[in-house]
């Protein structure tokens, strides 16, 4: 039984991560899915499965938010009734936070990164009683005692086999997941890579990648995403990559191919990485169709861009300057930055908030077109960096239990939005979101499909005076509009 559980509010989307796990084990053992997103109560449908008696493993994949908002209590409540039932874990959050999952007795083991030899590997074990202590990517307990084997080998990616879409079509209709959005009224998310080749220290995939990258070859992408679009009428693609743009090579050779199919697509990428492209490729990508690409620029301060960890050539001075460099190839750079890094003095802090709000501008003066996603900065275990080191200082913990991570002032961390870091304080907290406030008003997201021409500009008329004077106090009458329209946020909800 293969879970994917609830990760946004009416966003259905291919569950690629699990399907993944699927795709490992088909031919080899019988499997069932079951899509939190499609259901109405996901519980139920799982355990109507496990009544039958013909399931003995269950494999979650879970993200730390909304997905472990479902994970834990499903988890619990499955021991309870079916204790035999044994429980796999895979994401980034049971791999970043093994102790405090296995120890609560629900889980029975963690996937540590990717579980195409892992998953069929472990199951195998499992069912012959051989023993799993040399499983690569695998986490359990031992006794009392946390075992994490060695990582693996990233595989090549075309070697592996294609997702079973049709399979995953005779559970869920796969043109329930091929969703109208700002690039398509038909798009599909795809995974063309895996890992990512820096280290930046807030990240969460870098404890599993470790700096390393594989990508499918472009020939491989085109031919899943046109079996998609000739099977299903798929007309837009989201590449649900860590960084999609590592390779200026492959970028191309999928751009040729994918031109001649008019559709459009959106990445994740690197300023620095980017910036390297030439114009005459960065021409063809957009021609090709791409609209759109998110950027982490994380902060201006290039001071911050080096306690981040960023790595690589990034600076302040080139955000800017290719955030003007794209505006010649109509392509929309969408801007991410991590407000409220940790500093000696709450003073420091606020210093850094002002600088960036101020950079923030800066960006938003040479393309008014960037689009702007802020997070405010939430930890990552990740052991030995220095950023964690000093985040650890302040005297900051991680939820002790595992149900103390489905609180509401975990789920708000876990979203990157109000984080309960020692150092902000609540004063901190409102200025960055009433900044954000006043920004999304005055440049309401091109994204959000569902805010037609005239709201657009009721929206913009009541916080451009805002924007203009640096008055970012109090802006509940922005806030009552976005709220009855229902205003979109890409970072929560995606396109």
């Amino acid at each position: 039984m293969l879970f994917n559980p609830k990760s946004a509010n009416g966003k259905f989307r291919i569950p690629n991560s699990i399907l993944s796990i699927a795709a490992a084990i088909e031919g080899k053992y019988e499997w069932a899915i079951v899509d939190g997103n499609c259901e109405s109560d996901p519980l139920d449908k799982i355990l109507s499965y496990l009544q039958t008696g013909e399931y003995k493993y269950l494999g979650f994949t879970v993200m730390p938010g909304p997905q472990a908002k479902q994970s834990i209590p499903f988890s619990k409540a499955i021991k309870e009734q079916f204790p035999d039932t044994k429980m796999i874990w895979g994401g980034y959050f049971p791999s970043n936070h093994p102790k405090v999952i296995l120890d609560s007795g629900w889980v029975d083991f963690i996937i540590n990164g990717p579980g195409d030899r892992a998953f069929p590997a472990l199951i195998e074990a499992l069912e012959n009683d051989t023993p799993f202590e040399f499983i690569r990517n695998l986490i359990y307990k031992a006794g009392s005692e946390i075992i994490k084997n060695a990582k693996d080998d990233l595989l090549d990616q075309d070697s592996l086999p294609s997702l079973p879409y049709d399979k995953l079509n005779e559970f869920y209709p796969i043109s329930t997941y091929l969703g109208k959005t700002y690039l398509g009224e038909r798009s599909v998310a795809y995974h063309s890579s895996i890992g990512c080749p820096f280290t930046c220290s807030f990240c969460a995939v870098v404890p599993i990648y470790e700096a390393r990258w594989k990508g499918k070859s472009a020939q491989k992408i085109y031919n899943d995403v046109k079996y998609i679009k000739d099977k299903w009428g798929a007309d837009a693609i989201e590449f649900h990559d860590n960084n999609f743009f590592v390779s200026e090579k492959r970028t191309v050779e999928f751009a040729k191919l994918i031109k001649p199919e008019k559709m459009t697509w959106w990445g994740m990428a690197r300023i620095d990485t980017m910036d390297k492209f030439s114009d005459a490729s960065l021409a063809l990508i957009r021609e090709a169709g791409c609209k759109i690409i998110f950027f982490g620029a994380e902060s201006g301060n290039n001071l911050i861009l080096e306690q981040l960890d960023k790595g690589g050539t990034q600076t302040g001075n080139q955000i800017i300057k290719f955030a003007e460099r794209l505006k010649k190839f109509d392509i929309i750079p969408e801007y991410s930055f991590v407000l409220g890094t940790p500093a000696p003095t709450q003073k420091q802090v606020q210093a850094q908030i002002d600088f960036e709000i101020d950079f923030i501008r800066q960006v938003k003066a040479v393309n008014p077109r960037t689009e702007i996603i802020l997070y405010t900065y939430s930890p990552v275990a990740t052991e030995g960096s220095e950023l964690f080191k000093q985040v650890q200082s302040t005297g900051f913990k991680f939820p002790q239990t595992l149900e103390d991570w489905i609180s509401p002032a975990w789920e708000n961390f876990d979203m990157r939005k109000n984080p309960l870091t020692p150092w902000l304080t609540p004063e901190m907290i409102d200025q960055i979101r009433n900044f954000e406030t006043v920004l999304n008003g005055a440049y309401p997201t091109v994204t959000d499909i569902r805010l037609g021409f005239l709201k657009r500009q009721l929206i913009k008329l009541s916080a451009k005076l805002r924007y203009r004077v640096n008055l970012y106090k109090y802006p509940y009458e922005i806030k009552l509009l976005q709220k009855v329209w229902k205003y979109r946020q890409p970072e929560i909800q995606g396109f």
